[in-house]
């Protein structure tokens, strides 16, 4: 009960934030298709005719890469920086003392964040995909569930970080790189990481975004539809899913345990 009373005051400031500054958000849409238009471009201009280049289907795919990309970078960041910011300004001995607890509250406001970035990046995308004349597939149930378990994923790698961020404060360059490689994961990720090394493979299976950069580009850039619960990467991510949950959890109330009995919680 404690989950839904969070997000609902969550939801209705987000969204009243949105529709307030309106402006900002339009600005802020209008912005991130420029920077995902350039970054396409900078990407695939290596030679030969432009449009040709920026045509179809790679250009569509790398920038849903992108997408995926800063909507791990936020959700992860949720977790970093907000439990920096919170400690800095008293903010999460408050929550912490409140009926909910720090788990309840994030996973309330990550769970907002989400719908909130997912509404905005599909926007833009679209924008995207229209400018280089690419197509995107539209399968309800199978995207539904690819973006469901990428949440769940990044909750679970969130929720780890935020245990670090309990214990160690100022972690902020590291997480920061943690969130590019992230970033930069999701842009390459394709179907092509089974033939890279087994090391490499290994680790690229091992972060949360990595099979499901590859689920969501095969739904919607490539269109296979339930075809994608089939294959060994959605597998991957449902293991993923479970293990990153799992660890994430417990690795994050330990932290904040040992933060607690430490003194402290909400020292920076």
């Amino acid at each position: 009960m404690g989950f839904f009373l969070v997000m609902k005051a969550e939801l209705v400031r987000t969204f009243t934030i949105m529709r307030r500054y309106w402006f900002a958000t339009l600005t802020g849409l209008i912005m991130g298709w420029g920077m995902l238009m350039v970054l396409i471009i900078g990407f695939m201009s290596g030679g030969g005719e432009m449009a040709e280049r920026l045509a179809g289907e790679k250009a569509t795919s790398g920038a849903l890469g992108l997408v995926i990309g800063m909507f791990a970078f936020g959700i992860v960041g949720l977790f970093t920086q907000g439990l920096q910011g919170m400690a800095r300004t008293g903010e999460l001995e408050q929550v912490y003392m409140s009926p909910h607890g720090l788990v309840t509250n994030f996973l309330a406001r990550s769970f907002v964040s989400a719908l909130s970035a997912i509404f905005t990046s599909s926007i833009m995308l679209m924008l995207v995909a229209a400018s280089v004349k690419g197509r995107l597939h539209a399968d309800p149930l199978p995207t539904a569930a690819i973006l469901f378990l990428t949440y769940v994923n990044l909750i679970g790698f969130g929720f780890m970080t935020g245990g670090l961020v309990l214990v160690f404060k100022q972690t902020g360059q590291v997480a920061v790189l943690i969130r590019l490689v992230l970033v930069g994961l999701a842009v390459v990720a394709s179907e092509a990481v089974q033939d890279w090394p087994l090391v490499a493979r290994g680790v690229a299976h091992a972060l949360p975004i990595t099979d499901a950069a590859i689920c969501l580009k095969m739904v919607v850039v490539q269109g296979r539809g339930m075809g994608v619960f089939a294959t060994s990467y959605f597998f991957f991510l449902l293991v993923s899913c479970g293990i990153w949950t799992s660890l994430g959890l417990t690795c994050f109330k330990i932290m904040e345990n040992w933060s607690r009995d430490k003194g402290t919680l909400g020292a920076y």
